[in-house]
């Protein structure tokens, strides 16, 4: 193991606000995204499993029938959903699932070809196109995801048919681009980070070559996709062939410095140079990781760890274009930016990876599902405006209420996914210590034989206590946002270092850890050089962002006003999450469209919800970013 190098926890038992996520995504998202898959559940139609289904009977030289429905990546779907069911399964052992994920595994291998290829759209329609679109094409997208759910259902369950499954794939691909020397990388990067996965859980060392291969080649050759657009006649969206940037191709990868493209693809991307660096101990490698960490970070990230502002190819726009109402903020995308953000802290401990990975969990990626887990949003807007929202040509995309499903259905199983994995991202070790990134509560094992019981009802309470089996060294994560943090052994004064936002403390059998954090709500305010927010502020309380909606503000928060001081408290609010009322102006004015008289403040009390909140109650304004009297 590296010096520095982290091993992801698998043992958590999630209670409190992980816990009663986790228990939604076991009763209720993941029984309805298999009905889904399987054209059952009255929301947009999938096919996944059907296509299976019909990539069998394509092999055996039978008809189709309906034969291949959906996006080229629609194979994805159902990986991504097994990948949810193992980390249910390891956590929540359930025959009935495990029955039905055994159930579509099988016809997952039964849609493999006997050289290892697997791609349900080239195998039903297309097969003498394979491998002749790699920029759009999805095959090694479909793949990656394949590899994790082959990884993690190993993990959780031990079976191996999944696993060979993806070993015979990525075989075959291996012989394609390696040893048969074939040009080309993926459009989509993704299956990058899986094959390290894959490496790890099989030890095939061909998983980590080919993981190095796709990242040392990428951007080398920057009229690659040009190049093999010229020499084929058939296209799935037309896409620009020669935008290296959008394609974070337009030079090798260790000479890049600015998050550039389609935001998915990039921390995809990124989370796999950061993990490759890290285990090859490449730090050319680890030094482009770090300069485009601060690129999104400091000029690209949106306050509710949103990244991507434009629908113009779902992408990165120039440094501190972050506009509010159009703001596209994939869900996925910010899935993303969390797992840079954790391969990022494997390689090296520090406060700032982990605080990133905290806003987007408990802001962008939770808003992208609605609370009862049956419906979801792709776009996460920091605006709504019925009437302009969802119906402006400028703004068709950020829908102000959530749909069952989606045609491109990645974000959902995203999300499952994600939420059932959280242990992997709240906890870790390196070779001496046990790290406590984020604070979620439940039971954690680490494999030094140090075991910690969490109790908080953190994001809401800023108390975090530890009590503590066995003996080992500990580091607790310190939030940049909180200004007054203790931390107590047994109750007095904890004995610590503070390196790079962690507290370091030896700790022992039975002890009591306890830390405390900032529990006031304060007001945030952006840089002056984003022009979308200059004169504005937003209201923040440990790690969450808050928003207004007109639920509970007469309808209207467009008027709505934030004074230089904030005296909240606390109120009931939505899904029994806790609501704060906060005092503002509010401002009234002309009906004419434009008027010289001046619009009259009068004092009020506003309501705002936690962000992941918004939009369960139906069609309503919402504003994360209030003009601020100061």
């Amino acid at each position: 193991m590296k010096e520095q190098e982290q091993i992801r926890v698998t043992a958590y038992k999630a209670s409190g606000f992980a816990g009663r996520y986790q228990r939604l995504v076991r009763d209720s998202v993941i029984p309805y995204q298999y009905e889904v898959l399987h054209d059952r559940a009255g929301a947009e139609k999938s096919h996944v499993v059907k296509n299976f289904e019909n990539a069998a009977k394509a092999l055996r030289g039978e008809d189709t029938g309906d034969g291949f429905y959906g996006m080229v990546f629609q194979d994805s779907d159902a990986a991504k959903w097994l990948e949810a069911a193992a980390y249910s399964l390891a956590d929540f052992p359930d025959k009935e699932l495990e029955a039905r994920a055994d159930e579509l595994i099988a016809k997952i291998a039964a849609a493999q070809d006997d050289d290892g290829y697997l791609n349900t759209r080239f195998t039903i329609e297309d097969r003498d196109k394979r491998w002749t679109n790699l920029l759009e094409g999805h095959e090694m997208y479909c793949s990656g995801h394949l590899f994790e759910a082959g990884a993690a259902y190993y993990e959780a369950t031990g079976k191996r048919e999944l696993l060979d499954v993806c070993l015979k794939n990525a075989e075959h691909i291996y012989n394609r681009f390696v040893l048969d020397g074939k040009e080309g990388f993926p459009g989509h990067p993704e299956i990058e980070l899986a094959l390290m996965k894959l490496y790890r859980v099989s030890g095939d060392d061909r998983c980590l070559a080919l993981a190095k291969h796709f990242i040392d080649v990428r951007g080398v050759d920057r009229d690659f996709y040009k190049k093999e657009r010229d020499a084929r006649s058939w296209t799935v969206w037309d896409n620009n062939a020669e935008d290296g940037d959008y394609q974070q191709s337009g030079r090798p990868v260790r000479e890049q410095s600015e998050a550039t493209g389609h935001a998915v693809r990039a921390v995809y991307l990124y989370t796999a140079m950061a993990d490759l660096a890290a285990e090859t101990v490449d730090g050319e490698l680890a030094a482009a990781c770090e300069r485009l960490w601060e690129n999104i970070t400091q000029k690209k990230l949106y306050v509710t760890g949103g990244i991507g502002s434009t629908v113009i190819g779902e992408a990165f726009s120039v440094d501190n274009d972050l506009p509010s109402d159009t703001a596209y903020c994939e869900t996925c995308a910010s899935i993303g930016l969390m797992f840079f953000a954790s391969r990022m802290l494997e390689a090296r401990p520090d406060g700032r990876y982990a605080d990133v990975m905290e806003q987007a969990f408990y802001n962008t990626v939770l808003a992208g599902m609605a609370l009862n887990g049956k419906s979801f949003f792709y776009v996460n807007p920091l605006e709504c405006v019925p009437g302009i929202s969802g119906k402006a040509a400028t703004h068709r995309h950020t829908l102000t209420t959530r749909p069952g499903w989606y045609a491109c259905a990645c974000c959902p199983p995203n999300a499952a996914r994600t939420i059932m994995s959280i242990g992997k991202y709240a906890y870790g070790e390196s070779a001496d210590t046990a790290f406590c990134h984020l604070f979620m509560a439940g039971e954690v094992s680490f494999k030094n034989g140090l075991r910690l019981g969490c109790e908080t009802e953190y994001p809401f309470e800023m108390k975090v206590r530890y009590s503590v089996s066995g003996a080992g060294r500990l580091a607790v994560r310190l939030p940049r946002w909180s200004k007054n943090t203790v931390l107590t052994v047994n109750g007095s004064p904890a004995e610590h270092t503070v390196r790079d936002g962690y507290a370091y403390l030896t700790v022992s059998e039975g002890d009591r850890v306890e830390l405390t954090l900032d529990e006031s709500p304060r007001l945030v305010y952006a840089a002056e050089r984003i022009p979308e927010l200059s004169g504005k502020a937003c209201v923040c309380r440990g790690p969450l962002v808050y928003c207004f909606e007109g639920c509970e503000n007469g309808g209207d928060v467009l008027s709505l006003r934030l004074t230089g001081e904030l005296s909240a408290e606390t109120t009931e609010g939505v899904g029994g999450f806790p609501a704060m009322r906060v005092k503002a102006l509010r401002s009234a004015g002309s009906e004419e469209l434009y008027s010289s008289v001046p619009p009259t403040l009068t004092e009020t009390t506003a309501t705002a919800i936690p962000y992941f909140c918004r939009a369960n109650r139906g069609e309503t304004e919402m504003r994360v970013w209030l003009p601020a009297m100061l």
